[in-house]
């Protein structure tokens, strides 16, 4: 009995190990078909991620459709200062995705799940994982066009420097604060646009939106600010000359000097701003150049018709500016802030404190009044303000003893009454009592002649005076009462 059981126990086993042996054949057998299969299949195998989705069972066409959507769901966002000023798509911005590019990668991954048994059976115990970047294209007259400052929402504002402004009311001078606009550099921000883009398509996770900063440092600046030294010292040295000026006075004629003239007269050197020298020189000599009289060439026009021509050495009648003091009176005038009215400084006395002009009209400095001696003639007319006092005969200097009365146009040294004249280098030497004394040039001058009882004619060639311009008595006493230092004697032949 205990011999068949043990028989009996072994023959199970062995029936058992043939099952066993069997399951396990039957069970390879069927796995490596499964694998097979897979490995045959047209679609991903489980557990497979691309770009972090999971795309098990899919086919390649339903992949690359599912990366197309991710591709069409990507969004690009522009903010400036917290504001969105520009969105859109991939596709408003030029990009297309390279679909015949990414069936390519698609069917990479595909094939590699399937590179072998191992590789297949790995794939399906383990799970695969792909990062397939998004092939794309760009077009870059779209994406020029999309990212220019005309399609931002927010419009373009030009910077402005601070700049100086004048208040015409106070006259005076303020700064008008800069303006920080928001123009950038546009090709610098589609550069920088461009390569965050090209970063961010095909990054995980997928559907997400790329929002890109202005960055607040592109913004073109102010060169000039409110606070700029060279600007506030501008206005400073502008706010102390702006309310000066200087009216000339040329007897009723005027000639004004202001800030519209003067302005450009500013120079800015270390810190500090003055009046140009040569500008006030260059003003000054123009004041010369149109109102000087004295030392340079008149024409006079004479009582009977004709014009006469003095050389400058002859004309030593008239105004000139003492052009140092005058320089000097006016940059005083121009710092004091205030409106000056006055002639310009001239040259007013010679050494004997003798006058050298009596009055003008603008650029005429005789005004009408005048006396004019026509040795020709022997005839003189005296003129106040146009008006003709008295006119008369006289005999002037002897020709045939070389002591001809000087021409040229002088002005009156003084007048005396009575006076007594000396000839101390005359040959004969003499000592005349006049009445009425009216020097004009080296002792030469008019006065009464009580000895003569006739004027005019030829009596002044071979009976003529010292020099001197001899009158009637009326006559000499009528322009001695009439005249005043300084006034013209012209007298020409």
């Amino acid at each position: 009995m205990g011999g068949k059981a043990m028989n009996h126990e072994k023959r199970q086993l062995k029936i058992l190990a043939i099952v066993l042996t069997a399951v396990i054949i039957l069970t390879l057998a069927g796995g490596v078909l499964y694998i097979i299969m897979q490995q045959r299949g047209s679609t991903f195998l489980g557990r497979t991620k691309i770009n972090g989705k999971n795309v098990s069972g899919f086919t390649q066409a339903e992949v690359l459709s599912e990366m197309e959507k991710d591709f069409a769901s990507c969004g690009v966002r522009i903010v400036e200062n917290g504001t969105e000023v520009l969105a859109g798509s991939l596709s408003d911005f030029g990009y297309t995705l390279d679909v015949s590019g990414m069936a390519n990668s698609v069917k990479k991954a595909f094939d590699l799940q399937r590179d072998g048994l191992g590789t297949t059976l790995n794939s399906i115990l383990s799970g695969s994982a792909f990062r397939i970047p998004l092939s794309f294209q760009s077009e870059e007259e779209v994406f020029t066009e999309k990212l220019s400052a005309e399609s931002f929402s927010v419009p373009r504002i030009l910077s402005r420097d601070a700049y100086l402004q004048y208040d015409e009311d106070n006259r005076e001078y303020f700064i008008v604060p800069e303006v920080c606009g928001n123009e950038f550099p546009e090709q610098d921000f589609r550069q920088l646009a461009r390569e965050k883009l090209d970063a961010f398509i095909g990054t995980e996770p997928v559907k997400q939106t790329l929002t890109l900063e202005i960055p607040a440092q592109s913004y073109y600046p102010p060169a000039v600010t409110s606070t700029d030294p060279d600007l506030n010292l501008k206005c400073s040295v502008y706010n102390q000359y702006c309310r000066s000026s200087v009216i000339y006075q040329f007897g009723s004629q005027t000639e004004t000097l202001d800030w519209n003239t003067v302005k450009d007269w500013i120079l800015f050197e270390d810190g500090e701003g003055y009046l140009s020298a040569e500008k006030l020189d260059e003003f000054v000599t123009g004041l010369e150049e149109r109102y000087n009289t004295r030392y340079v060439p008149r024409t006079f026009h004479t009582s009977v018709g004709t014009d006469i021509s003095f050389s400058g050495s002859e004309n030593e009648y008239g105004y000139t500016i003492n052009k140092e003091e005058e320089i000097r009176q006016l940059t005083q005038d121009l710092l004091s802030g205030g409106e000056a009215v006055r002639e310009p400084v001239y040259y007013k006395t010679n050494s004997y404190d003798n006058p050298f002009y009596y009055a003008r009209e603008g650029a005429d400095d005789l005004a009408g009044t005048y006396v004019e001696v026509n040795l020709s003639r022997q005839h003189l007319w005296f003129y106040v303000r146009s008006a003709l006092i008295v006119e008369s005969d006289f005999v002037s200097g002897s020709v045939s003893r070389n002591a001809e009365t000087k021409t040229g146009v002088f002005p009156l040294a003084y007048k005396e009454s009575p006076s007594v004249l000396v000839g101390e280098n005359a040959e004969d030497g003499y000592r005349q009592e006049v009445q009425f004394w009216m020097p004009f040039y080296e002792g030469q001058g008019l006065h009464d002649a009580s000895w003569r009882s006739s004027f005019g004619g030829e009596i002044y060639i071979y009976n003529g005076s010292h020099g001197c311009v001899n009158l009637p008595y009326q006559a000499a006493e009528t322009i001695y009462n009439n005249i005043a230092a300084g006034m013209a004697i012209v007298i020409y032949k």
